[in-house]
């Protein structure tokens, strides 16, 4: 079968990427080798975990919190089988969704493998056989899996990664998380909250590595003040199941830590095994990931790459903008990703997001910057919501007062970030933010007088 363009998964990049194709009257197939649509992100990453962090979060609301605003539950108790099944559904309904999309774009859907033979060349491996499909152009958009560490066991019961941790059938007594990364923390979170005991283990000495360390460090008191446990510069050699069914977790200066379920949630890597790279010329580069150029194309003309498979964050937009921009290049248009302004939120509560550089890579690029913080508590909306935990950071040049970056924690922050990463799309200053006229009370004038304060004219505090 021949197309004008293949694409190699059917995650936020590739199928995001394949619409984009077909919109510009491309004739496009998307190889997945899932039942469902979605990679990841959607079947045991993003979606899920947010399902699961919303119903944790409205559980631990009806335990400790409701009364605080007049509302007495006599009893609150926990019914995890339909907490599983709500967070299946809502995966479930997306994926069709996707489906349908795909469909109505005129796209062929093949499941199954991609095995990228020679240039234009694709097999195509099912259950059925192999199919020889062509294209003059391939896109490579299979995503990440799971990293792990030397030493430690997965048996997918006692010790998994997060796709196990979405799914326990019960809630563990004892959980340990290796790992306080974006992912161990949300899913550590969620168990916290519907009664684990947490232990999160740590390489480094701080948590949330590569994110503004002033705001980690908020998170870091919040977490902990939660319930949460932490053991920093922490370098674990061992984790597996014993005979008893509990799981030996074992870490360099101390005893062997038990726990019923440990979660490894140390990174991520490109997932680019059986796609016969080598064989048609592509050598990996760093880290296992496929080098590209700035049109996305790798060392093979007509063999492009995007998402989590090339360089930069692991993240399901950024992957959608490049999957978005490299179509675009392929059919003649202009593409776009601006990386300086590609937003991180991680959706623990209070949720933490990001845009831009934090102060201790400008301080390390010799940028002098200027910077204003407003937090929470000085936030009518917030009080009202009586939800005031964290802060909001803006920092700017000290010449110009562009916006470099900005940094919250606090109720609603990935929502929030937004008109950040908007600002820092368009080259906008902080006194720009700051005359943004915002609807009160509302938590983004916390964002408002951040800005204002870069100049020192914060007004509520």
């Amino acid at each position: 079968m021949n197309h004008d363009l293949i694409v190699i998964g059917g995650g936020p990049a590739g199928y995001v990427a394949a619409i984009r194709g077909a919109q510009l009257g491309l004739n496009v197939a998307c190889i997945e080798k899932e039942d469902k649509l979605g990679g990841t992100c959607l079947r045991v990453g993003c979606i899920p975990s947010k399902a699961m962090l919303e119903s944790s979060h409205k559980f631990e609301d009806a335990q400790k919190h409701f009364a605080d605003h007049g509302i007495d539950i006599s009893e609150v108790k926990l019914n995890l089988k339909k907490m599983m099944a709500r967070k299946d559904k809502v995966v479930s309904e997306l994926a069709s969704g996707i489906c349908g999309l795909l469909k109505k774009n005129k796209i062929t859907s093949y499941k199954g493998t991609g095995e990228i033979t020679a240039k234009g060349k694709v097999t195509l491996h099912t259950s059925g056989g192999d199919e020889e499909l062509t294209a003059k152009h391939i896109l490579i958009a299979t995503g990440s899996v799971s990293s792990t560490l030397p030493g430690i066991e997965l048996d997918g019961v006692g010790v998994g990664t997060s796709t196990e941790a979405l799914c326990y059938d019960k809630v563990p007594d004892h959980l340990v998380v290796i790992g306080a990364g974006v992912i161990g923390l949300e899913l550590g979170c969620v168990w916290s909250r519907l009664g684990a005991k947490v232990t999160v283990l740590e390489y480094f000495d701080r948590i949330l590595p590569g994110m503004d360390a002033e705001i980690a460090k908020e998170a870091l008191k919040l977490f902990k003040r939660q319930g949460l446990a932490f053991k920093l510069k922490t370098r674990v050699t061992s984790a597996k199941r014993a005979k008893n069914g509990k799981c030996l977790v074992e870490y360099e200066g101390a005893p062997p830590m038990e726990a019923d379920k440990v979660l490894v949630a140390v990174g991520r890597k490109a997932n680019t095994d059986g796609l016969g790279l080598e064989s048609v010329g592509i050598e990996l580069g760093a880290r296992g990931i496929i080098p590209v150029d700035d049109r996305y194309q790798t060392q093979v003309e007509g063999i492009y790459a995007v998402g989590d498979v090339i360089d930069g964050p692991m993240l399901a937009h950024k992957a959608e903008e490049e999957g978005i921009a490299c179509v675009n290049m392929i059919a003649g248009k202009y593409g776009h990703v601006n990386y300086d302004a590609i937003p991180g939120v991680t959706y623990t509560n209070p949720e933490i997001a990001s845009v831009g550089q934090t102060e201790e890579q400008l301080k390390e690029a010799g940028v002098k910057y200027k910077k204003g913080g407003f937090p929470f508590l000085a936030n009518g909306r917030a009080k009202a919501n009586g939800d005031t935990a964290g802060k909001v950071k803006v920092l700017a040049d000290a010449e110009t007062d562009r916006i470099l970056g900005v940094h919250i924690i606090g109720p609603h922050a990935g929502d929030l970030l937004a008109e950040a990463v908007a600002a820092i799309e368009f080259g906008a200053s902080a006194e720009d933010l700051a005359m943004v006229c915002h609807s009160h009370p509302s938590l983004s004038e916390a964002v408002k007088e951040a800005s204002m304060a870069v100049a020192g004219e914060a007004i509520h505090m």
